[in-house]
């Protein structure tokens, strides 16, 4: 019984000796650092340039409908992008994000170089959009979504494939 006691009596004395973090959590800088080997090189970006047979055909459907958009941008998949991707959107996968919280984590860098990488189109009403002559590879297919009685617009991202000359279809919620 003893020997009960004085375990309970130190673990309630260890116990006493945690201590517990003081207020919010402290989020990372942003934006933050780019990893490893994420660095912006033409060469990774020139598949991208030649002509191919795939296309992509999407609509935008966030939340069901009550939002438009106006152009689509589809980025080559690199490494730099897929980093630059993480750090946008939390995600090198699919995403919707604040816009501005989005805007706010982009980094100056490069932009001018990427934007020249990357392809436009337009949604029509329906928010229905198509990028064609694709050559095969990982893209991501990004918009705002902005709700039709105003109010936050949401920054959605989608990785998508083409392979093979053939048609992907990409729904952006």
């Amino acid at each position: 019984m003893k020997r009960i006691a004085s375990v309970l009596a130190a673990a309630a004395s260890l116990a006493a000796c945690e201590t517990a973090p003081v207020g919010p959590p402290v989020p990372p800088p942003y934006p933050p650092p780019p990893p490893p080997g994420a660095v912006f090189r033409e060469q990774d970006f020139a598949w991208s340039t030649e002509p191919g047979g795939g296309r992509i055909d999407g609509v935008l459907a966030y939340r069901g409908g009550g939002y438009t958009c106006n152009d689509v941008i589809l980025a080559p998949e690199t490494p730099w992008s897929r980093a630059r991707m993480r750090n946008l959107y939390l995600s090198t996968q699919a995403a919707a994000e604040p816009a501005d919280e989005v805007r706010a984590r982009t980094p100056p860098e490069h932009a001018r170089e990427y934007a020249a990488y990357a392809k436009v189109a337009h949604c029509d009403a329906a928010g229905r959009f198509a990028f064609a002559n694709l050559p095969d590879g990982g893209w991501f297919v990004i918009t705002v979504a902005a709700p039709v009685g105003g109010g936050t617009r949401i920054a959605v991202m989608r990785h998508v494939v083409t392979t093979a000359g053939g048609a992907v279809r990409v729904v952006l919620r």
